[in-house]
Formats: C-alpha cells, structure tokens, sequence
C-alpha cells in the first residue's frame, strides 16, 4: 500500500490511550513510511512479532549520534553530543556494547536483588509513613512514586541520597522534549560535571556501590572503561531506573482506583499482585515514541526493504496493543495468559538490565500500600489527569489520591 510519509504520531487522547493512528498503521501498513523532524525518512514498525524479532536482529543497530532524532529536530549536533554523551548501552553495538554490559550485569542478579530488597522495604515504608501523615489528598506521584525508586537507584549507584534532588531534576530537564537547545546543553554539562565530580570521590572513598565497583574494574586495567564511559552508564542507570519505575507505580495505582475499582479484589487476591505489574507494563507502555535503529546493511522487515542507513523507529506501545498477540488489548485483563510477553523492557541484546529491579520495586510498594491503605481511592477525575506530554518517558503528572485513617 503505497502511502506518503507521515510524522510519528504522537498524540494521546488520555493518559492510558494510543493514538487511533497507530492501531490503523498496524493494521494496514504494519511497516510505515515516516518523515523525522529534521527531513530524513525512515521507518515505523507497530506489529509485535516485527518489533520483537527487529530487536533482536543484528542488521539493525543502535549506535546513532542522536537518540531521540525520531521525536525532535535535534538542537544538539552530533559533535556536541558526543563530547557530552559518550557511546553507552541503549546507543552502542557489539563489541563496545557487550563489554559494557558485561561490566554493571552482576549488579542486576537475583542475588543483588534479595541484597537490595531490605532496604527497597525500608525506603517504601519511609514514604508511606510519610504519606500516612501528610495532609490529604496527596499526589501519590510526588510522595510516593517518584522518590521511592530514584533513592532506590541512588543506593545501587552510589549517590548520596543529599544529591537526590539535584540528579532528579537534572534527569527531568534530560527526557524534556521542550527545552531549548542553550538548555538542553546546559543540563547535559551539569550532568556530566556532577557525574565525573563523582566518580573523583568514589575513586578516593570507595563503597560497596555500581560505580566503585566500575572505578575498580578501572584500577585493575584502565583500558576495560573509562571514566566518560562511566558517567554514561550512571546517567543512563539514573534516568532509567526511576522515571519507568515511577511511573509504572503510579499508573498501577491508578488502573486499580478507577472504575471497576480493583483495589479491594487485589488484597483479597495477593496471588494477582504479579498481573498486576506485568499488565500494567503492558497496557501503559513508558516508553511514548519507540525506539531508534539504524539498518547495517539491507534488510527486509514484514515484507518491506530497508535500505542500508535507513531509519527504523520500533514502536514498543504499539506492539505491545497488537490484537494478533494481545486479544483485546485496550483491556486491562488480570487475566490475561501472556501479558509478561510484553516488550516494555525490550527484547535481544539491549533487553533491559533492570527489568527484575522494576519488578522487586513494584511489587514491594504495591503489596505494602495495598496491606497499609485498604481505603485508598481518587481524588480525582480519572479523565482529567496531567501526564508529561512533552517527555519521553510517558507518565502522569500527578496522581491526587486519599483514604481513610
């Protein structure tokens, strides 16, 4: 079907809605020509079996000077972003992206995670303490959702926790997608100064922490990482490892709230708790705009060529609402059979590190909040909640919430 390209559709009609666009594009033309904001055409994928096997297909790779040239003209060039941004994990090929991922793999092990789940439940019951006390209604997402896994990622990575706030709003202004370009660049150098200032502290007082661990691995044979290379991998653990959490967190809450309220059937039923999780990930995919790939060499996807250089935006909410492998997707089932086959945390070689952290976390503060707060509700218009609509990282805003002492 031949088709002019379009833009990356982009609008959506409500916090937990796809745009209408995209379940059409995949029904009819599942391979899409598409126009990017700075001229070049490419390639949108929305089908689920397309997007998973593209992840995993070495023909298509990730190393680019822009990440997200897909969402926006690019304000930075690809010098400055080079100079600011070293090669990391979610934009390096092998044989760079498997030595730096060989490097942080054992902090992400079912053994780390049973070391990190005592203190994942002491941070949850700090802030639902907090939460406990505090006026009402309170925004869930402010209180309880955003700060639970970016002090849980601080802990893994060696921040002390007086910086939270700092690394917070520096990760908010980097998933910005309305900033302008001397704001763009001027959050980039803070963050890297602060990143390098740093690791000269953990290289001088090092602890049991990712980026000592790194600093170590360093003194063995500085050649294995450098110091650049990091501060990307902190940056990207940083931004990665609070913003999906935290907003699967609060989304979760939300899906359980509205009508049909849900909260009660789940603390009846504990045994629903990991549905629950996998489902909302699935349904409320965080990452809005897909990612970005750059084709090796020619290849064919669904029946389309792709030339060498060629664009390809794989569209992880769209695969993730596909009716050949969801049955009705735009449903929030419990009961679902496959929901955990959702690519929310990508699939193949650059399948997220952090996926089981997502999960430990989730799990943790939805099962302390559900056995704390049995009369938790809205205070809110369900419809009418603010979501970052210019980030890439989709989430809600707020979520206003109250309950009963």
């Amino acid at each position: 079907m031949a088709r002019a390209p379009i833009p990356l559709p982009v609008d959506r009609p409500s916090p937990l809605d796809l745009p209408a666009e995209l379940a059409r594009l995949r029904a009819e033309l599942p391979v899409a020509p598409m126009i990017f904001p700075d001229g070049p055409p490419g390639w949108l994928v929305t089908r689920y079996r397309d997007v998973r096997a593209a992840l995993a297909d070495p023909r298509l790779g990730a190393r680019r000077p822009h990440l997200n040239a897909h969402v926006r003209a690019n304000l930075v060039t690809a010098t400055e972003m080079a100079a600011l941004r070293p090669s990391d994990l979610m934009a390096s090929d092998p044989p760079d992206h498997t030595r730096l991922r060989r490097l942080v793999v054992g902090q992400f092990t079912a053994r780390r995670m049973t070391q990190l789940t005592p203190r994942i439940q002491a941070i949850v019951d700090q802030h639902l303490d907090a939460l406990a006390a505090g006026p009402r209604p309170a925004d869930l997402v402010t209180t309880v959702a955003l700060p639970v896994p970016s002090l849980v990622i601080s802990e893994l990575l060696g921040v002390p926790f007086t910086d939270h706030h700092r690394y917070q709003r520096l990760t908010t202004e980097l998933v910005s997608l309305d900033r302008t370009r001397e704001q763009l660049l001027a959050s980039k150098a803070e963050m890297k100064d602060y990143l390098q200032d740093l690791i000269d502290a953990k290289r001088t007082r090092p602890a049991d922490d990712l980026i000592s661990g790194l600093l170590h691995t360093q003194a063995g044979d500085p050649a294995i990482v450098t110091d650049d290379e990091i501060a990307a991998l902190a940056q990207l653990i940083l931004i990665a490892g609070h913003e999906t959490t935290a907003n699967a967190a609060a989304i979760a809450v939300l899906l359980l709230l509205r009508p049909p309220c849900l909260w009660d059937t789940i603390r009846q039923r504990p045994e629903l708790l990991d549905a629950v999780i996998e489902e909302t990930l699935r349904y409320a995919t965080a990452n809005q705009f897909g990612l970005l790939r750059i084709a090796r060499e020619p290849l064919t996807i669904a029946g389309q060529p792709i030339a060498a250089g060629d664009r390809v935006v794989l569209h992880l909410p769209a695969a993730n609402r596909d009716p050949s492998h969801f049955p009705h997707p735009d449903h929030f089932d419990l009961h679902r059979h496959n929901t955990a086959k959702h690519l929310s945390f990508g699939h193949g070689p650059h399948h997220c590190l952090g996926d089981q952290l997502a999960r430990l976390e989730l799990r943790t503060l939805l099962t302390t909040m559900l056995h704390r707060f049995p009369t938790l509700r809205l205070a809110c218009d369900p419809d009418q909640l603010p979501t970052h609509r210019h980030r890439v990282v989709h989430g809600l805003a707020r979520l206003p919430v109250d309950f009963t002492s």
